[in-house]
């Protein structure tokens, strides 16, 4: 078929390889416009654009579709079908009903739980014990289209917002190939989302990012790894005799521990701390300016009080 394909990240890159590797006729990739980066703060290309180039795809990068050449450009791709995996811009329905067979979307989440921006990192911060990915049927409303094809994922405590992109973003490739296999044939057919259990995915925010000791151990590890590997949950702890930012990117429960919230757990040689109920023991950090480092090697090079409590 000849697919239009709109995707930005790194999540959406195995999708369009895939799509080429399965002999579908990838007739234009539109994805972010080139950002700055770097210490240089040059233009670089998201990785869509890498790889769609690297096929010899034509590439667009409008910065909207407000213009009207940009949707006429898009019709005329004549394109059976278009695939948009986390783009990044809403699509107004000039675009959503230009290819023949409409847009499919690939949503890292089992609609209609978790519509919306971070899908992935919301489902572990919630504490969610499953997701997945879903192809569906794009219309103007947020993420609510009807669903095609799906597939479930459990989520293990010790899974990181990171671990669980790189798991989805590979069962989402092979299922949105499928898809459009079924769609090719006639066989492909969609089911309206229900109505109950709706929430939404809100995008992180930098106030939310701190983690508060007078949480329950098992909801501070899920703030965690929901934030891990960026933006980062992160707390202020005394290194050297100043307050130093440390980011914490693993941790796992310690059920017998108890203590003040924020207090490190005495006599331990572990980075172990209360927290409301139970205790946290951290597994990998990083120090403002530093790389990631697992506890013990941050404990061999930097001081930390056997009784410090941490606000």
């Amino acid at each position: 078929m000849r697919v239009v394909f709109m995707g930005t990240p790194d999540f959406a890159v195995p999708t369009l390889v895939e799509i080429i590797g399965h002999g579908h006729e990838v007739v234009a990739c539109y994805t972010q416009p080139p950002r700055k980066a770097g210490r240089g703060m040059e233009l670089k290309p998201s990785p869509v654009q890498e790889t769609a180039e690297s096929f010899g795809v034509p590439v667009f990068t409008p910065a909207n579709f407000k213009a009207e050449e940009d949707r006429i450009s898009f019709q005329e791709h004549d394109a059976d079908v278009a695939v948009v995996v986390a783009y990044g811009l809403l699509l107004p329905n000039a675009v959503l009903d230009a290819p023949r067979l409409g847009c499919l979307n690939l949503h890292a989440s089992l609609l209609p739980r978790w519509r919306g921006a971070a899908p992935i990192n919301r489902a572990i911060m919630a504490g969610d014990q499953e997701t997945g990915v879903m192809v569906m049927r794009m219309e103007e409303g947020l993420d609510t289209g009807p669903v095609g094809l799906a597939e479930r994922v459990a989520i293990d405590p010790s899974m990181t917002a990171g671990d669980l992109h790189d798991r989805l973003m590979t069962i989402g490739a092979s299922l949105v190939v499928r898809a459009l296999g079924g769609m090719e044939r006639g066989a492909l057919r969609f089911e309206p989302q229900v109505d109950e259990g709706v929430t939404y995915a809100a995008k992180i925010r930098k106030d939310e990012t701190r983690i508060d000791w007078n949480r329950s151990a098992s909801e501070i590890r899920n703030h965690i790894h929901g934030l891990s590997p960026f933006p980062g949950a992160w707390m202020e702890m005394p290194i050297g005799g100043t307050m130093q930012r440390v980011k914490v990117l693993r941790a796992e429960v310690v059920e017998e521990a108890n203590g003040t919230p924020g207090q490190r757990i005495e006599g331990s040689d572990e980075l172990v701390f209360a927290c409301a109920n139970g205790a946290l023991r951290l597994l990998s950090v990083q120090r403002s300016g530093k790389g990631v480092m697992n506890a013990d090697e941050f404990l061999r090079g930097n001081q930390i009080a056997s009784d410090i409590v941490l606000a």
